[in-house]
């Protein structure tokens, strides 16, 4: 314990938490607030986004007058001519001026500038202006006032045909577009550098609140305009805190906190659960689940991710009603969300809505009998937060309008994350030895290995613990109690009679009984042997301890009157220790495991019924019952008189249900 809140406390973030709650919209309903100190009005976000599209429509793209490109071209130009020329061997003073026409053309050209048109910048039209660097000296210009690559080619024939002593324009016009190339080129490294000084040159404020300045009043309403002066206040004196504030004292008021909230679970169990409380193994994995989560909470709101939302808190209220029961779920749950709220903003907003999911994650999952329900409670757990989300929205905005739906969509991954619970519960069950209600259900299939092999070996038997579970089952689901764990329980009891079969008288045909063969203590240790044994085959089969403890107390430490009286009546001279003849126990500790001892007895006892009816089945269950009572079979079991009586009815009526039997009623 002490462990766990050293590590919950060491984890928390380490600042002051500014004590106001207030939401945009509302009444303020502290007392007038009076600014502390001077501090900046942070913009919104909303504001700083329009702020940052101002600034990058503002800030021009950067391109390079690459100065060499042009020389080289008119060089390359100048020799790809020479060849050309030479080749066609024509007359040399027409080389010339198809020299100079082409030379000047191109110089042309390359004074007017070449460059490509970028769309990133085609915002609001087709042109955009842009600096150009030259010599490292920058002039602003139009893209209107540059020729692409393509008007280049269209203004060089253009001027082709002022010349007409020019007869081979064509020609020429090739060989002038083979050395056309871009000589203004974008410089994006340079572009995205201005552009990054000019984002963070936006100033993320907007005017100053002085100190002494009133900042709300109370009884008004919180304007936008107020709400933001609130979150930079908020925003100062949290970041104030962690500069200013004692550590010490934050991490000692936590550790107060932390430690009373453990400490009141820590009271519950040993109130209300005290086989928890003394079980070291079950508390290490409470413990460990609280602690994982503030974990995993204080690591998330570190990584500011958009809304703490998205953690799926109902994983906790889950694993720990699987594994053990509704009312520490929720004890656990309510402790969890308590804890943080101390570190989340709007915390009795996010209380609410936790608390809400919490709970209908709990009820969703009493009564775990099929898997689809981990679905159906999820969808149950969205609904919740859908309804509870709602309500909250509709309390502050009072219009559908104007809500925030985007809100809602944190929720949704949440709850899918939540399903993670399960595979968790196997893992908790195979490390810290606990049995959940999925893993009953996983056993109470008839078609396991050891109950078919139960089936196979001891037919009677198998169907007397089919019986025994329909009993039990029935009787613990009315008077309160783990229906799924006493049917598991009535399936296995009886598993270690699987060894001498034909020594039961359910497994036995019409031929010898092999007792006859046997003395009156060898037959009671045969049939006191199979609670050994059916323990011996539930642990060899790796059954859980819970079902096993069943197999210990279906017979308490009866004794076994039959064999008991039998040596008696023959044999009265002899003296003869009575615990030959008595169960091993113990004695049932529990409601589930005192219903199945109550169901067994009563069901093979209902097998030897000569002639079943209303009042034979009555008389038989009556005297049974209070047979084991006088007995003090049941002095542990916390099982009450009330709850005697019913189960008495139960078996009454299901009894004379399977045996047929038609009651007359007086009309």
């Amino acid at each position: 314990m002490i462990v766990c809140v050293l590590v919950i406390t060491a984890i928390l973030p380490k600042h002051a938490r500014f004590r106001f709650e207030y939401e945009k919209g509302k009444i303020w309903q502290h007392k007038d607030l009076i600014s502390p100190y001077s501090f900046a009005i942070e913009k919104t976000q909303e504001e700083i986004n329009t702020d940052r599209a101002e600034v990058l429509k503002a800030v021009l793209p950067v391109y390079q007058n690459n100065q060499q490109f042009a020389q080289k071209s008119l060089e390359g130009f100048a020799t790809d001519l020479e060849l050309k020329w030479n080749m066609s061997g024509q007359n040399l003073r027409l080389k010339n001026l198809y020299k100079d026409v082409g030379t000047a053309i191109l110089t042309d050209i390359y004074s007017q500038g070449v460059m490509s048109l970028s769309k990133k910048f085609q915002r609001h039209g087709t042109h955009y202006n842009f600096n150009l660097l030259t010599d490292n000296v920058s002039r602003q210009l139009s893209s209107v006032e540059v020729l692409s690559p393509e008007k280049a080619l269209q203004y060089a024939a253009e001027q082709l045909k002022i010349h007409s002593d020019i007869k081979n324009q064509a020609w020429l016009l090739g060989l002038i577009s083979d050395h056309i190339q871009q000589n203004y080129i974008y410089d994006e490294q340079l572009s995205d550098k201005v552009e990054s000084e000019a984002l963070n040159n936006i100033s993320l404020t907007r005017g100053m609140v002085q100190k002494g300045e009133s900042i709300v009043s109370s009884g008004s309403v919180i304007t936008p305009e107020i709400y933001q002066k609130l979150e930079s206040l908020k925003e100062t004196y949290e970041q104030d805190a962690k500069i200013n504030g004692n550590k010490t004292l934050i991490f000692f008021g936590q550790f107060l906190l932390v430690g009373l909230v453990v400490m009141l679970l820590i009271v519950f169990l040993y109130l209300f659960r005290k086989d928890i409380y003394s079980d070291n193994r079950q508390l290490s994995l409470i413990l460990l689940v609280i602690t994982s989560m503030l974990i995993f909470l204080t690591w998330a709101i570190k990584l500011k991710i958009p809304s703490v939302y998205y953690i799926p808190y109902c994983i906790v209220p889950i694993i720990i009603r699987i594994l053990f029961d509704t009312r520490l779920a929720l004890n656990i749950h309510l402790l969890v969300v308590l804890i943080a709220g101390f570190v989340v903003s709007n915390s009795f907003e996010f209380t609410f809505l936790q608390t809400i999911a919490g709970i209908t994650a709990i009820y969703s999952i009493k009564n775990l009998v099929k898997r689809e329900q981990f679905l159906t409670s999820a969808l149950l757990i969205l609904g919740s937060y859908f309804v509870a989300f709602l309500g909250i929205s509709l309390l502050r905005n009072g219009s559908l309008i104007n809500m925030d739906w985007y809100s809602f969509v944190p929720f949704i991954p949440s709850v899918v994350l939540s399903l993670l619970a399960y595979p968790l519960i196997y893992a908790f069950e195979r490390v810290f030895g606990i049995t959940s209600d999925v893993s009953l259900m996983e056993i109470t299939n008839t078609n396991s290995k050891l109950l078919r092999e139960l089936s196979y070996k001891a037919p009677g038997t198998f169907q007397h613990s089919l019986q025994v579970a329909n009993l039990a089952e029935a009787a613990i689901f009315n008077i309160g109690g783990n229906a799924l764990l006493v049917r598991a329980g009535a399936l296995y009891h009886d598993i270690g009679k699987m060894e001498n079969p034909q020594y039961f008288i359910e497994n036995q045909n019409k031929g010898g009984n092999p007792h006859d063969n046997l003395s009156y203590e060898e037959s009671a240790q045969i049939i006191i042997r199979h609670v050994n044994k059916g323990v011996e085959i539930a642990r060899r089969n790796n059954l859980p301890e819970l079902i096993i403890d069943f197999i210990k107390t279906h017979h308490g430490n009866t004794r076994m009157d039959y064999f008991y009286q039998s040596f008696l009546k023959n044999f009265p001279e002899k003296f003869i220790d009575e615990n030959i003849f008595r169960y091993p126990g113990p004695i049932p500790f529990s409601k589930e495991t005192g219903v199945l001892m109550l169901a067994d007895s009563v069901e093979a006892a209902s097998r030897s019924l000569k002639e079943p009816d209303a009042e034979s089945i009555s008389s038989l269950v009556d005297r049974i019952i209070d047979y084991k009572l006088e007995q003090g079979q049941l002095n542990n079991s916390n099982i009450t008189l009330k709850d005697l009586n019913i189960i008495k009815s139960i078996f009454k009526n299901m009894l004379m249900s399977i045996y047929h039997i038609r009651i007359d009623y007086d009309i």
